[in-house]
């Protein structure tokens, strides 16, 4: 097993057909804060994240994942994982960074997803009015809508798992969490992380078939009692809530999965499911083809994810599918 290349997810750049709709949902209802503006995106950031920014809102023609940025654990471990990625045929080259970091390495998964590797980060400077006593927050917790804490994780759909599964993997060292078997063992979910967390990233099959698609990203609350207070505030602002509050068997962990108003899911996660910290952690498998592996995986209680939560996804906008060379 590769030692983790990338050690953090760093943000998520979203696009949005209706970028003020979508600023309104994350800045006004979820309480992130605004960092700056350049052209035609928005950089945000929780109150607890210590980075510029975790999520990039950028305007375009329909809903769709900009990018999703890693952090390395080093100078090297970048340089080391850039050569990787060239060679498997995933790498997109280098280019000098944005807003919040440095110098960054584009690829893509083997089905199209795009994302990107960065070390140098800049943290965020809270303005005096939103400075905190505490040393260990960055900033003041905001006192509009019901604030989320930071990020947490991201998923994507795909026509196949294994093969996504294996580029997290054995390009970027991500460990196997947690995992969903079909019938005939074939694998339809699974849940990688590269630090105590159960999943910094989910990898679920598309029930359409399609590749390359986004299902969400989620930002984390700790306490499921916000779950209860985002949907009473959601329901009356007409914000569509597709499922829960409720919990899965999957990460153990509280869930709340809501669209954005450019028709982005975004999930809600209060607690943090559980953590790992055995070294010889052996992964947990679910065997879906059995409906009680089917129901308590998806949804300890709550009631049955609705059918859209297994085909809709929104496509990637900024570079082309390709196929991994082996």
């Amino acid at each position: 097993m590769r030692e983790p290349a990338v050690v953090q997810l760093a943000h998520v750049e979203l696009i949005s057909p209706r970028p003020e709709e979508t600023l309104w949902f994350f800045h006004d209802v979820l309480g992130l804060e605004e960092t700056t503006r350049q052209g035609q995106s928005v950089y945000l950031r929780a109150y607890e994240d210590w980075y510029h920014h975790t999520l990039k809102i950028t305007e375009g023609p329909q809903a769709g994942l900009g990018h999703i940025a890693w952090r390395t654990a080093s100078e090297e471990a970048l340089e080391a994982l850039a050569r990787r990625l060239e060679e498997a045929g995933l790498g997109r080259g280098w280019h000098e960074g944005d807003l919040g970091h440095g110098r960054a390495y584009r690829f893509v998964t083997p089905e199209g997803h795009p994302m990107e590797a960065l070390w140098e980060v800049d943290y965020y400077q809270a303005p005096d009015h939103l400075r905190t006593a505490l040393r260990n927050r960055p900033q003041r917790r905001p006192l509009r809508g019901v604030p989320v804490r930071r990020i947490d994780h991201v998923n994507l759909m795909a026509s196949s798992v294994p093969p996504m599964r294996e580029c997290l993997q054995e390009l970027l060292g991500f460990r196997l969490r947690e995992q969903k078997l079909g019938k005939e063992g074939e694998e339809v979910g699974a849940w990688l992380s590269v630090s105590p967390l159960v999943h910094e990233i989910a990898v679920m099959r598309d029930a359409t078939g399609a590749r390359g698609r986004f299902h969400h990203v989620a930002y984390w609350y700790g306490y499921p009692q916000h779950l209860m207070d985002a949907a009473d505030v959601l329901v009356d602002y007409e914000v569509r809530i597709e499922a829960g509050p409720g919990k899965h068997g999957t990460t153990q962990a509280y869930f709340m999965y809501v669209f954005e108003p450019g028709g982005v899911r975004v999930e809600l996660f209060g607690d943090t499911g559980y953590l790992i910290f055995d070294p010889t952690w052996k992964t947990v498998v679910w065997d879906v083809s059995h409906e009680s592996d089917l129901e308590r995986s998806s949804i300890w209680f709550g009631g049955r994810l609705p059918e859209t939560f297994y085909t809709y996804g929104v496509p990637s906008v900024s570079w082309e599918p390709v196929e991994a060379r082996r």
